[in-house]
């Protein structure tokens, strides 16, 4: 699990706000359309989603169907951001919707921005994969297909399913839903 970064780096936090201030101060009308970021709130899931008990109980041996869950996804997430590792679940969602892209320019786009922002050394929210599925990864970016990030993807898949699942089901967050 990776630090919270806003932590380590209050001066960008600061000057993040400075600069959105600025912008602020510079608006012509009084309308007030900015927010200071506050530590986020646990995302609480829509409550018409929320699914049965039995449901919930197959999470326990299911990954996937934990995260083709939107409830079960938000519920997991929140879990990883407790944990501060939530860009695993965020790196696979952006997967999952990288390969849905039919457009080339628009794959193109998303690639960069995935790689951008999980993949390359010191990336903002930096998965933990090893230097040969990173070279792979970087390698299928020249081109960039549906199946680019499927290797990264995997390994997330796999570590996620290993470490943070049974720590999940563990969990208060789980424990709720199963009641």
């Amino acid at each position: 699990s990776s630090p919270d970064l806003s932590l380590l780096l209050p001066c960008c936090r600061a000057k993040e706000i400075k600069t959105k201030l600025g912008t602020l101060l510079q608006k012509p009308d009084s309308t007030i359309d900015f927010i200071i970021p506050y530590p986020e709130k646990p995302e609480k899931p829509p409550k018409a989603q929320k699914p049965s008990p039995e449901e919930a109980l197959q999470w326990r041996d299911s990954l996937e169907k934990l995260l083709q869950n939107p409830y079960g996804l938000a519920s997991f997430r929140s879990f990883l951001r407790s944990e501060f590792s939530e860009e695993n679940a965020e790196f696979w969602v952006a997967c999952e919707d990288y390969k849905k892209t039919k457009s080339p320019v628009k794959m193109a786009e998303k690639a960069k921005k995935i790689y951008e922002e999980f993949i390359q050394t010191e990336a903002p929210k930096e998965v933990n994969i090893d230097h040969f599925t990173k070279a792979v990864t970087m390698k299928n970016l020249v081109e960039p297909s549906p199946t680019s990030f499927d290797m990264a993807q995997k390994r997330i898949f796999a570590l996620m399913e290993k470490d943070s699942l049974p720590r999940f089901v563990r969990s208060e967050f789980y424990h709720e839903l199963i009641k």
